[in-house]
């Protein structure tokens, strides 16, 4: 068990020996860190010893762009000796993922970044983070984030690809950088920008944008996902092309996850955040088997509504929100979770009223309902036969991965759970809001190491 701050959303990422999760900083791990901060903590996986941390100064702008006592709310996303996230000052931003232990690389300013502009640098050491470089998204795009920006990245070959978090302002009303680009790619070893989206989302956000990417191969062709701050869905061909004086990611297919009578009724729009209304999409859009799901929500502080659920065949082009519908469930309410299939074609999904639903991933048949009895704000996680989900009550619920409903443990971790349950290595990860836990059952896993291990002569 590991203490981190007050708040922490974020899915934590394990690999290679480490554990990253992002929180705040009302328990600092630093005294020259005092205040509100960002912050990214890593530790060891065998141990969960303390190994370093990356601080995020606030924007002075304040909750319109960035929410007071929030935290880090990007998942790190790690290849080879690299992290990639973003911040809470909407930048993407590069690290080392052993920290400064090992020398300083790439961006040679840490102790300034840290600080925050205009303050006086601090000192940094070998429990801090080593920078490689910083893409500041408001500086070179001028993006409006609303609230707070929080996609988690996904890294595809040579490129990073992100949400810039472009919203509304506090008015929310009216949207500062319509013309700016929802989703990007850069260069993973530079930062350097390759290509933004041709989608022309921004003058449609309902509010802000908080969905991550995604991505899956259709008939031997990868595309990039990515659920738009206008209901939208969205493949794109990954690789920027060029068009004039910029490069662009350019959408193959874009499909509409809000039921016509959500949009309009009686021929006149409904207003949004109305509970019978349409919402965005803040869930990640999840590929299996050459479908595309994923669920519509809005932010939590708007309360509860009607949602959606889509099952959107994957291999069509241009505008498929007829063309490419398989099923959807309109069932569900609105919903800030990403759903989780098992091999069998069982699928997983929560909403934000708290209800857990399980589902055939092929028709769209309603099997059982789970009621959590408190919020949702994390996703459901399927590993081991069995389904891990938390709620803002503290409550972790193991169910078991079946077309039957069977309760199989439930448990109180004593603060909300808003991040998902993870599995690595055969250890299960739990985020509190203030602590991260790690559960591994020796007795288990000495039990199945004991058993005779099979061997195929045939190879």
């Amino acid at each position: 068990m590991a203490k981190l701050g007050s708040q922490s959303d974020v899915n934590t990422t394990v690999a290679g020996g480490k554990v990253f999760v992002g929180t705040n900083n009302d328990s600092p791990r630093n005294k020259r860190d005092e205040g509100d901060r960002s912050i990214m903590m890593v530790f060891d996986e065998k141990t969960g010893a303390f190994l370093w941390q990356l601080v995020v100064p606030k924007l002075a702008s304040g909750k319109v762009n960035d929410w007071e006592n929030l935290g880090l709310l990007s998942s790190p996303t790690v290849e080879g000796d690299r992290v990639y996230l973003v911040t809470s000052r909407c930048e993407v931003i590069c690290l080392d993922v052993n920290g400064l232990a090992n020398g300083n690389q790439g961006f040679q300013d840490e102790g300034q970044y840290f600080a925050g502009p205009g303050k006086p640098k601090v000192q940094v050491g070998d429990k801090d983070a080593d920078i490689i470089w910083v893409y500041s998204m408001i500086d070179e795009l001028g993006v409006f984030p609303h609230n707070a920006s929080n996609c988690s990245v996904l890294v595809l070959g040579d490129y990073v690809y992100a949400c810039t978090s472009n919203g509304q302002d506090w008015t929310h009303s009216n949207i500062p950088s319509p013309l700016s680009p929802s989703f990007i790619c850069l260069d993973k070893k530079t930062g350097e920008l390759k290509g933004e989206d041709n989608a022309q989302i921004g003058p449609r956000i309902f509010h802000g944008q908080w969905s991550s990417p995604s991505t899956g191969v259709v008939n031997g062709k990868p595309f990039v996902f990515f659920g738009g701050g206008d209901g939208f869905c969205y493949a794109f061909d990954p690789i920027p092309q060029k068009e004039g004086d910029d490069n662009f990611i350019k959408k193959v297919w874009w499909y509409d996850c809000n039921p016509p009578e959500y949009r309009k009724k009686n021929g006149k729009p409904v207003r949004y955040p109305s509970a019978e209304g349409p919402s965005e999409i803040n869930a990640t859009p999840v590929f299996w088997k050459n479908r595309v799901y994923v669920a519509i929500g809005q932010d939590p502080e708007h309360g509860e509504g009607i949602g959606n659920l889509s099952c959107i065949d994957a291999t069509k082009t241009g505008d498929v929100t007829k063309t490419a519908h398989i099923w959807n469930f309109p069932k569900i309410n609105r919903s800030i979770s990403t759903v989780s299939i098992t091999p069998e074609g069982l699928l997983f999904v929560g909403d934000f009223s708290g209800f857990l639903y399980c589902l055939n991933a092929e028709t769209g048949q309603l099997y059982w309902t789970h009621d959590m009895k408190a919020h949702m704000w994390g996703s459901s996680m399927v590993a081991d036969g069995k389904v891990y989900v938390g709620d803002e009550d503290g409550d972790v619920v193991v169910l078991a991965a079946d077309k039957t409903k069977k309760i199989l443990s439930e448990t109180n971790l004593g603060a909300p759970v808003y991040s998902t349950p993870i599995v690595a290595n055969g250890t299960l990860y739990i985020a509190s809001n203030t602590h991260l836990y790690a559960f591994y059952d020796q007795a288990r896993a000495k039990a199945i190491s004991d058993q005779p291990q099979k061997i195929d002569i045939r190879k």
